[in-house]
């Protein structure tokens, strides 16, 4: 703690801390619409293509200058994207074939150069090779300034443009039916990723700058479906991630800001991939539990239900509705252990009781509920084998039951159960109660 607060007193470092949280702001937010635009990697092949551009920079003004750095950089990474659009329009390579020709091929020549400026330059040539795995510490109060003016213009063109860019993202069609100009729209979103890769060269590094990008996007993905939430929620992780990378950086001089900032970001991306509500590898499994027990539980019912009903169909008086457990795992595969313990739970909840000989059969409770399974499920059987027919009515499915199904749909599809004998006795009972039943408490 103590580093930390004699950090933080150095006015420099409050300047580089401030370029690096805007960076990261930045880069959250555009890395956003390169995701859903399905174009991750032109971010790592942009910044690839910077280092060259660097390079040449360098090699032409003679000196470590941030404007010519990002001039030169911003060219070759345009070029760069050029030439993957070039080459996936007149050859049969596909794009991301493509970015991993650019990319390497770019890179390779930055490496070169590089080299070359290393073994054949003055002094002056000396923290360049930052470029490659990023130093906050090597950032001067004027580089500090540029990487925030050009950071806070993007987040400022982003917000100005925020429905023009979500309307090219999700519907580049309907975009050009508003007369929007989708074009030039996509080449402002390019240029402007190309300048947050830029601008973030000298503090994330060349090949960790694309994480930048697209992990706080991913991240963010995680936890909404709203696009304004999911620009907001990955600006946020970026700011976040940036701010750490860079006082652990600072802390500690031997480690690179790029590396520490992806870091902080995985970890972010880690927790969201575990605990999101929605999409986390937790909930998910938690709902498949869930769903799986619910599927059982109704199984169980219906192996009841129909026993029951295949006797009354053939007027067997000598019929038991009493089943055993190990009757039911003859009917159904399945391990004694979730057997036992889905029985135990249903008659818990008054629907099975159970005779001195460990046999169970349906209360009057249970063959009610049991009787609303089997027709919802046979419902569904009947929908999904007509859907060509109810297509239209985009009814709602879920877990194997019909959701605000109409009255008079339902009635046709009691009509089709009648026509092929699937309707029994037990539900011909009930026909007419059916029917005059409201559609929300069919589902």
């Amino acid at each position: 703690m103590e580093v930390i607060q004699e950090i933080f007193k150095n006015g420099n470092v409050q300047w580089v801390l401030l370029g690096t949280l805007l960076l990261g702001l930045c880069s959250g937010v555009l890395g956003s619409f390169s995701l859903l635009k399905k174009q991750s990697l032109i971010g790592d092949a942009m910044a690839h293509a910077a280092l060259p551009g660097i390079c040449l920079a360098f090699l032409i003004v003679g000196e470590k200058a941030l404007i010519p750095f990002i001039i030169g950089a911003t060219i070759l990474g345009m070029i760069a994207t050029y030439c993957i659009q070039f080459i996936v329009r007149h050859s049969r390579i596909k794009e991301d074939t493509s970015i991993g020709l650019v990319l390497s091929v770019f890179f390779g020549i930055g490496i070169v150069l590089l080299t070359y400026i290393q073994h054949n330059g003055a002094g002056n040539q000396s923290g360049l090779d930052d470029f490659l795995f990023g130093q906050a510490a090597s950032l001067v109060g004027a580089d500090v300034q540029i990487i925030s003016i050009i950071s806070l213009l993007l987040l400022g063109v982003t917000a100005l443009l925020f429905k023009e860019l979500k309307v090219i993202t999700f519907d580049p069609q309907f975009a050009k039916g508003l007369g929007l100009p989708v074009r030039g729209l996509n080449g402002l979103l390019m240029t402007m990723i190309v300048l947050a890769v830029v601008i973030g060269l000298q503090a994330v590094g060349v090949i960790l700058m694309s994480a930048l990008l697209i992990t706080p996007a991913i991240t963010a993905r995680y936890w909404t479906d709203k696009l304004n939430v999911m620009t907001i929620l990955s600006g946020i992780m970026g700011l976040i991630s940036g701010g750490i990378g860079t006082i652990v950086s600072l802390s500690y001089a031997s480690l690179p800001t790029g590396p520490v900032i992806i870091l902080s970001l995985t970890v972010l991306f880690l927790f969201s991939l575990l605990f999101s509500p929605k999409r986390g590898l937790i909930s998910t499994l938690i709902k498949r539990i869930r769903f799986n027990q619910n599927m059982l539980r109704e199984d169980v019912l219906i192996l009841f239900y129909e026993g029951e009903e295949w006797a009354k169909l053939q007027k067997k008086q000598d019929y038991s509705p009493y089943m055993s457990s190990s009757d039911l795992m003859n009917t159904r595969f399945i391990s004694q252990r979730k057997l036992e313990q889905n029985l135990k739970k249903l008659r818990s909840e008054r629907l099975l009781k159970k005779n001195s000989r460990e046999e169970y059969r349906l209360t009057e409770e249970g063959l009610s509920v049991a009787h609303e399974l089997t027709l919802k499920r046979r419902l569904m059987e009947v929908y999904l084998m007509n859907e060509m027919h109810y297509g239209h009515l985009q009814l709602r499915t879920a877990h194997g039951e019909i959701r605000d199904i109409p009255k008079d749909i339902l009635t046709e599809l009691l009509d089709i159960l009648k026509n092929q004998g699937r309707m029994s006795l037990l539900l011909k009972e009930q026909e007419s109660k059916l029917k005059e039943t409201k559609p929300e408490n069919i589902s």
